[in-house]
């Protein structure tokens, strides 16, 4: 066909489809893969690992509150990870002298790009690491976190987890001065302060307002 010659009308809309196509195409290819969000969200389930660098955080956060709602206090030990669900327990293992500890995620973070992992300071002095300020680490899922449903039941509001039972102790008595019951529930090596039981998610939802912490069934 001459350059001058005309298209017939069914080429010339072919042409014009197949232009718009491959303009929608070439811009699906001009999206790095990186920013292509999953539709497959993790299961946290129980032996879920990730490994990659874990910092640790103090001031300013301590004493501002957390996303799951209660106090940070870097003398804790506790975890703040991006997606995994609050109150789920980890082991964390430090790759790089062998330590580990095992706590729960009740924040969310880090936000440096590059790191999977923030502990509180009294997490990351039990795993050696806050005079280098990071370290490499493998997270363990050891126990899912324990959803509250709205169909009422026992319901307790896990205020805080220790190491040491004196701290736990002191945690405990000061839950009491609020007025609200509470005991200590030993897990492996770690001292869970809780506050309850209570009848309903309300009735906890009420109470976790005011000592933060997250609700669990009993």
């Amino acid at each position: 066909m001459g350059a001058g010659a005309a298209l017939s009308p069914r080429r010339a809309a072919f042409g014009a489809a197949l232009a718009i196509a491959l303009s929608a195409q070439a811009c699906v290819w001009s999206v790095p893969l990186a920013t292509t969000p999953s539709t497959d969200p993790p299961l946290y389930a129980v032996g879920w690992t990730q490994t990659g660098i874990a910092s640790w955080y103090g001031e300013p956060f301590h004493g501002r509150t957390t996303a799951a709602g209660g106090t940070y206090d870097m003398d804790e030990i506790s975890a703040a990870h991006q997606t995994i669900p609050f109150g789920t327990w980890i082991r964390v293992d430090n790759l790089d002298n062998g330590s580990s500890i095992e706590l729960d995620v009740n924040d969310r973070g880090p936000f440096v790009r590059g790191r999977i992992l923030d502990v509180s300071r009294a997490a990351a002095r039990a795993l050696g690491m806050i005079g280098p300020g990071t370290a490499r680490v493998r997270i363990t899922i050891i126990e899912t976190a324990n959803a509250v449903s709205a169909r009422g039941g026992c319901v307790v509001v896990q205020v805080a987890a220790f190491r040491e039972r004196r701290s736990a102790e002191a945690k405990r008595q000061a839950v009491e001065r609020a007025g609200f019951e509470a005991s200590i529930e030993p897990y492996e090596d770690m001292y869970r302060v809780v506050a309850g039981p209570f009848a309903d998610e309300p009735a906890a939802g009420r109470v976790r307002e005011t000592l933060g912490g997250f609700m669990r069934r009993c």
